[in-house]
């Protein structure tokens, strides 16, 4: 007998199609791709780039059509922590979604860093993103947006759609420019790398894989935020609007960085392109058009800033919002005011942020700290969603079609361990170190389910090792093998 499916939810309240997807490109077009390109040139020439983008967009591809396969397929599940929950249990669940959590509240502190930076082309006062100015600044927008989200995220995610629009118009007029001024002959002047570009002590990668696996360290980071839609997928009017705007989104995202990142190869050398300042975008469309290009790429660069802030300052709650409901976390941080948001939660995760801004004041690291950490801690998350899709399309694998999902599954775990290894395990090591805290968070849910024990044998087992890591993370912390 076939099972019968359940049928996606359908509201007349709730989140359409159209802002779920700009919470997708928002999220994930934040600072990252006003400096891509220079990024790029200084790991690689055209053509290793070019297979890099390759590689990434499949990788991406195939977790985006497992997270649009599980939002479809089980559409009472509400979290991207929620797969690994249904898949492996409660544990796994808390630590899935306090890691997407960690990874949410970090980048926003890269935000503040680059938003005070931006502002600082026009106010020196600012410039460099990290003096008391900037820092009082960031505050007051952290809290600003805070209030915002406070006051409904539906109400968010509809200014987020506005915002969307206006970050994307300076990108599609770089685009525009850059391609009426592609050079084909610079663009291939180089494509592969020749030997004395790669000797040089601008370009030190030799073979065209290290130039691939550079790029891709630098690629894999711009799609974080592609479960955006997933995670709003209670909040939306229908289920499969979830789906859509995921792979909507990341086609969308694949065509600008794309654009974006390569067609500035055909304008300047790359040898030009490495020693531009930070964001390169501003400098290149300054030469461009003149002066006012950099003014104009640079506004767009602060409303690109506030538009992911906004979305990740909704994503982080709406977690710790349903994980609450799900009963990894206490009661508390689930309790909505009036307009339905979590505001113990956004405190928590504002007061947090706080924190990590004043920390600019003491290391000049503290962006690429907070960055690394974000990375990593996602990937945690994407790894369940690709072990859930595994599991699921294996059990369900009589299913016609079902192989080729388990095969969805397959490449996205895949992609996600080569991921761990480009980020560097030390900073997974360093993640630890942040779920011991989380860990009593979860035991007093479980406490107020009215459970007799904290954690079971094997989670406890569990928790030794995570409390392992953490030591050997704090341990490489201090003897400065990893620099915060």
């Amino acid at each position: 007998m076939a099972a019968v499916e359940r049928q996606p939810r359908t509201s007349t309240t709730g989140i359409s199609l159209a802002p779920l997807v700009a919470v997708v490109v928002t999220s994930s077009i934040g600072v990252r791709i006003f400096a891509l390109t220079s990024d790029l040139a200084n790991a690689a020439a055209p053509g290793p780039a070019l297979l890099a983008w390759l590689i990434v967009g499949f990788g991406i591809l195939m977790l985006s059509l497992s997270l649009n396969h599980l939002v479809l397929k089980k559409p009472e599940l509400e979290g991207i922590f929620a797969y690994a929950d249904a898949g492996f249990g409660h544990f796994s669940g808390f630590i899935s979604g306090w890691g997407y959590w960690l990874s949410a509240w970090l980048g926003n502190v890269a935000f503040a860093t680059v938003l005070m930076s931006a502002i600082g082309y026009f106010v020196p006062a600012f410039k460099g993103g990290q003096n008391m100015a900037s820092i009082i600044g960031a505050s007051i927008a952290s809290w600003l947006l805070t209030y915002i989200v406070n006051r409904g995220i539906e109400s968010a995610t509809f200014l987020n759609a506005i915002v969307t629009v206006c970050k994307l118009i300076p990108l599609f007029a770089f685009i525009v420019f850059a391609i009426v001024m592609f050079n084909g002959k610079v663009f291939t002047a180089e494509f592969w790398g020749n030997l004395t570009t790669n000797l040089s002590s601008d370009t030190k990668n030799v073979s065209i894989w290290n130039q691939m696996r550079d790029c891709m360290m630098a690629l894999m980071w711009v799609f974080v935020g592609i479960e955006g839609a997933a995670m709003l997928s209670s909040r939306a009017k229908r289920k499969t609007d979830a789906g859509k705007a995921t792979l909507i989104g990341l086609i969308s995202l694949i065509i600008i960085y794309l654009l974006a990142s390569m067609l500035p190869y055909g304008y300047l050398s790359r040898t030009e392109l490495t020693r531009l300042p930070e964001p390169a975008m501003v400098y290149i469309f300054s030469d461009m058009v003149g002066s006012w290009g950099g003014a104009f790429i640079s506004i767009g660069l602060i409303i690109s800033v506030l538009g992911s802030w906004l979305s990740w300052t909704m994503l982080p709650v709406e977690t710790t919002r349903l994980m609450a409901k799900q009963k990894l976390l206490p009661a508390i941080f689930g309790k909505e005011n009036k307009y339905g948001s979590p505001t113990f939660s956004l405190v928590l995760t504002a007061s947090l942020v706080q924190l990590f801004l004043f920390s600019l004041l003491f290391t000049d690291r503290a962006y690429n700290f907070a960055y690394s950490l974000c990375t990593a801690a996602i990937i945690i998350c994407y790894i369940f969603v690709a072990l859930y899709q595994i599991k699921l399309s294996w059990q369900e694998r009589t299913v016609r079609g079902n192989w080729k999902q388990l095969l969805f599954g397959v490449f996205a775990l895949l992609f996600q361990c080569i991921g761990i290894y480009m980020a560097g395990l030390q900073y997974v090591l360093l993640c630890l170190i942040a779920y011991i805290p989380g860990l009593f968070f979860f035991a007093q849910a479980r406490r107020e389910r009215g459970a007799t024990h904290w954690l079971t044998r094997n989670e406890w087992l569990v928790t030794a090792l995570l409390a392992a890591g953490a030591v050997l993370g704090i341990f490489l912390l201090v003897t400065g093998r990893i620099a915060a």
